[in-house]
């Protein structure tokens, strides 16, 4: 198979003079990609103050839960919310006040869990009118239809589908700057690795430039595997393994697949990528009892941790300066969000102010370069699960802890849905 000899690909323009000069950014991009690495930046070198966050309740579809998945530098929210009713769920993107429902592909749900671009394109998956003749449940919605790719450009308000690797179904997750996106598409063959789940087909993790889909290598005797996240130089990270489990958590740049080692366990997986070409995810412990976040970089893999009192913990999101943000889990499966720089982890609901209406749960939706976090969190005076968006503020107040919140029957349904896979084919997270 051949790939192409970078990643980050600008969108194809007609006019020849547009061509010329892609190519040559493509060429400086090429040379840099194939010298770069990873480097500690001099944010982590230095002890720096917690800082102190004003929180955004983005609301609703409609209904009583929304997620945030994914942030981007320009301040847009990708994430899925349910409608009134709560019986279905669309893809949303929000910005500035406003929340965009993204529609469908003529199905009933749709998904975007991802990081979006700076220019508000996102991509996600959507259930279509035709049944999944494996009858597969491939979207995670339970309705068996084929879900196929998206891109949403925010340009055209418009979702445009994406093709597979010769199967039904697939997924888009992460977009970068240039339009590239990476995901998981399924092949014609069966994978023998799959009796017994619903899932019938193999699944390949998947590049697309220029409308064009690419698989992207699996680690060496692995037949399946998930991309989730792509920077601007092309790196991307995510995971590959069997059917059932997360064996190897991989960084891909130039057309290779890097095993990142793990923290012990047989389960692990890159979640998200920063320009600095460092990786954060989460890996099983020695004896597959619990699992932690991970930071990658140079080659070595670091455990971050739980929070006080905590037992597992996942890296959701990084961005240049090296803060991570994710969640925490106590023995109950109750989650609490947390920030990680200089080495410490801390609960973000210390850094809020401390009569805020919402209880924040856990930062799904990364964290940007101007160090906003995203993800969702309970209404306390509702019970009713909200995306959310933490803003830096000059304003600090004494740190002090929370009480942990119990969630509502409902909220945790949804939650132990998500945390499950964010596609519906996805290798089994650390459970």
């Amino acid at each position: 198979m051949h790939y192409p000899s970078c990643l980050c690909l600008k969108q194809r323009k007609e006019d020849s003079e547009m061509k010329s000069r892609t190519l040559t950014l493509l060429t400086t991009m090429t040379l840099f990609a194939a010298l770069a690495v990873p480097v500690r930046l001099a944010a982590q070198e230095q002890k720096q103050d917690l800082p102190h966050y004003t929180v955004t309740d983005l609301g609703t579809l409609g209904g009583t839960f929304s997620l945030a998945g994914g942030l981007s530098n320009s301040g847009w929210v990708e994430g899925y919310s349910t409608l009134p009713g709560d019986t279905v769920e669309h893809a949303f993107l929000w910005r500035k006040g406003a929340m965009i429902d993204l529609g469908t592909l003529g199905g009933p749900n749709s998904d975007a869990s991802w990081r979006p671009n700076n220019r508000g394109n996102a991509g996600g998956g959507s259930d279509t009118t035709t049944l999944d003749p494996n009858a597969e449940n491939f979207c995670g919605h339970g309705t068996n239809l084929i879900c196929l790719p998206f891109l949403w450009r925010n340009s055209t308000k418009k979702m445009t589908a994406l093709p597979t690797l010769g199967g039904n179904n697939a997924w888009v997750a992460g977009v970068n700057n240039w339009d590239a996106a990476v995901g998981v598409a399924e092949n014609n063959k069966v994978e023998p690795t799959c009796a017994g789940t619903s899932q019938v087909l193999q699944f390949k993790p998947a590049l697309w430039i220029w409308g064009r889909v690419y698989p992207l290598p699996t680690f060496p005797g692995d037949p399946v595997g998930n991309a989730y996240s792509i920077n601007d130089w092309g790196q991307a990270t995510g995971s590959s393994g069997n059917c059932r489990a997360d064996l190897h958590a991989l960084l891909w740049q130039n057309g290779k697949a890097l095993d990142l080692g793990s923290l012990g366990g047989t389960r692990k997986t890159g979640v998200d990528i920063n320009n600095q070409g460092q990786v954060v995810g989460d890996s099983l412990l020695p004896g597959d009892n619990a699992y932690h976040a991970f930071l990658w970089q140079r080659g070595v893999m670091t455990d971050l941790g739980t929070l006080p009192g905590d037992i597992s913990s996942t890296g959701e999101g990084i961005n240049s300066k090296g803060q991570v943000v994710g969640g925490s889990y106590d023995a109950s499966g109750n989650p609490r969000p947390f920030l990680w720089q200089d080495g410490v982890m801390t609960d973000l609901n210390t850094l809020i102010p401390p009569n805020s209406p919402l209880y924040l749960l856990e930062a799904t939706g990364t964290i940007n370069d101007r160090g906003q976090i995203a993800g969702y969190a309970l209404v306390i005076s509702t019970g009713e699960v909200h995306a959310f968006l933490a803003t830096p503020t000059t304003t600090h107040w004494a740190i002090s802890d929370r009480p942990k919140v119990v969630l509502p029957e409902n909220a945790r349904r949804l939650v132990q849905q998500r945390r499950g896979g964010r596609f519906g084919v996805k290798l089994a997270r650390p459970q």
